[in-house]
Parts: structure tokens; C-alpha cells; sequence
């Protein structure tokens, strides 16, 4: 990451613009089905068995965790590298901007604010699916995870994080900022509210109206 984000610009009025975080996996990009197409081509390459479907279900911790499921300990990190390296011939073109992907980016740039990426994935694979998609964030952080992602979300000074995963309401709630989930990934609604999010939405395209209230209030 970055050692310094320049200070969020005060709007017209006087307030701050805001800076929103936002995660990728199933927030973002529905990326199952290259997930999914790089596990198999995982196992070809590997000869061990990897259920992708299974996989694919439970997408937004780390890549070692799920590796860990199907390799024994002292492969985790080689395989993870391999899978790493074969992602972008396998994974990238499949992988679709999930509904109202875009207009959430365009509805806090709009109110004059910066839209973050971060992500648990590999940082460079992160890049590549946002680049094929034509979805331009101010900023991009990989390789967090969980109240890690507070890291970033303090260092560009983001006061709404929003995520698929229970995983991702820790994030926010550590970083001290607004938890926002949509219920798109492997988490329903009554997950993320049992975890503390501070909204549940369907799908990222209730986010215009719910960010226009929200900049209203603050």
C-alpha cells in the first residue's frame, strides 16, 4: 500500500467528500465461474482433486484457506502460487460486473467521493478482473482479509466499507467505519446482520439511494 493518501477535499458546503471501500468477490464482480474454471484447470495440472463447485461457494477468505482444504500443509503456499499464476488465462474473461456494479462506483463519484477496491484476492489478479470489466476505482488494495482490511480502509480514510462477507463487516467495523453488506456472496442477510452490519442491502443496485441518503445525513 501506499505510505500517504492526500486529505479527502472538503465539498461546496464544507463537508468531506466521501471515500467508500468496496470489496470484490461477489461485491463487485461475480468471478464463480472463472474461479471455478481455474480450479479445474487446478487439478489437471496438480492430479488432486479439488471440488471447484464447493469451492466457488464459499468465495472471500484467503486463497490458502481453501487450498489448505484439498493440499496437504507443506504444498499450501506452491499451490497457491501455481493457482495464482494460472488465473489470469483462466479466470478474467469469464468473470461478469454483478448488478449494479458500476452505477455504485458512479453514485459516490458523483457526490464528489473516492471508490476503493479492497480485497483478500491477489492484488495483480484484483487489477486484471477490474481492467476487463471497465470498472475504474481510485484505488486498488489486495491481500487482506477480514479486520485487516482496516488497514487500508484507515490509510484512504473511508468512512463506508461495503462487502459480501462476514468477514467484511469486521473489516469495517474495525476501521470504524459504516458496514454495508449486500447479500450476493456466501453470507445471507441474517449472517451479516448477526455479524454487525449497520445496513443489509439486496444487491448493489439499492446502493445509489441508500449512499444519497447517507450523504444527506452526514
Amino acid at each position: 500500500m501506499a505510505n500517504a493518501t492526500p486529505p479527502t477535499p472538503p465539498t461546496p458546503s464544507g463537508r468531506t467528500t466521501p471515500t467508500v471501500g468496496f470489496d470484490l468477490d461477489m461485491t463487485l464482480i461475480d468471478s464463480r465461474p472463472g474461479i471455478r474454471a481455474c480450479y479445474v484447470a487446478l487439478v489437471e495440472r496438480t492430479g488432486t482433486y479439488v471440488d471447484a463447485d464447493l469451492a466457488v461457494s464459499r468465495l472471500g477468505p484467503p486463497l490458502v484457506e481453501e487450498i489448505a482444504n484439498w493440499f496437504p500443509a507443506e504444498r499450501v503456499e506452491e499451490v497457491a502460487d501455481l493457482y495464482r499464476a494460472m488465473y489470469p488465462e483462466y479466470a478474467i474473461t469469464p468473470t461478469l460486473a454483478m448488478p449494479g456494479a458500476r452505477d455504485a462506483i458512479a453514485a459516490v463519484r458523483a457526490r464528489g467521493g473516492r471508490a476503493i477496491v479492497v480485497t483478500a484476492k491477489y492484488e495483480h489478479n484484483a487489477k486484471l478482473h477490474l481492467a476487463h470489466l471497465g470498472i475504474e476505482p481510485d484505488a486498488v488494495i489486495g491481500d487482506l482479509w477480514a479486520e485487516q482490511k482496516a488497514l487500508a480502509l484507515r490509510e484512504h480514510g473511508a468512512s463506508v466499507y461495503v462487502g459480501d462477507h462476514t468477514g467484511d463487516v469486521r473489516g469495517a467495523r474495525t476501521a470504524g467505519a459504516v458496514s454495508v453488506a449486500v447479500a450476493t456472496g456466501p453470507c445471507d442477510a441474517a449472517e451479516l446482520r448477526e455479524a454487525g452490519a449497520d445496513t443489509v442491502l439486496t444487491d448493489l443496485k439499492e446502493f445509489p439511494r441508500w449512499f444519497s441518503d447517507y450523504c444527506s445525513d452526514n
